[in-house]
């Protein structure tokens, strides 16, 4: 599921998306580029609303494995059902394909992010993985295109 972000930040999406994956019983790795926006994303998940707590870690602690929700770099070590791409993060359709979630979120305010995110929606689709593309512009998310998995 990609989303194109023009009003809501990555830490807002994250912080909507992630409780439904939760509710789901699913572990979820959160993939970044930049070690500081991970930080960032850490905080906010602790702050972001009084009324809700997402367990979750940075990666690189002794628990890493256990965390419902790790934020990393890296590898995939919490044994996630989904994973969240932010900051240009990247997977490969062998990673992706067993993965019961794959959600991109990508700054349409930044030409790099729209450009890395059309060069994997195609390495996905090509793949003959499935793809949404979801688009908040018009002030609520709405389904722009789809496109089925091959068989």
């Amino acid at each position: 599921m990609f989303y194109h972000l023009t009003r809501s930040t990555p830490s807002e999406t994250a912080a909507t998306l992630l409780p439904r994956a939760m509710s789901a019983g699913w572990k979820v790795m959160v993939r970044g580029t930049d070690a500081a926006a991970l930080a960032a994303l850490d905080l906010a998940l602790w702050t972001q609303s009084d009324d809700s707590f997402l367990p979750h870690g940075l990666a690189g602690g002794p628990h890493d494995a256990d965390q419902p929700i790790l934020l990393g770099q890296g590898a995939i070590t919490n044994a996630a059902q989904g994973l969240m791409l932010i900051d240009g993060a990247e997977t490969t359709p062998a990673e992706a394909a067993p993965l019961q979630r794959v959600w991109v979120l990508f700054d349409g305010a930044n030409e790099a992010a729209l450009t890395g995110a059309r060069r994997l929606w195609t390495t996905l689709t090509s793949a003959g993985l499935a793809a949404q593309y979801w688009s908040e512009e018009s002030g609520r998310w709405e389904k722009k295109t789809e496109k089925a998995a091959k068989a």
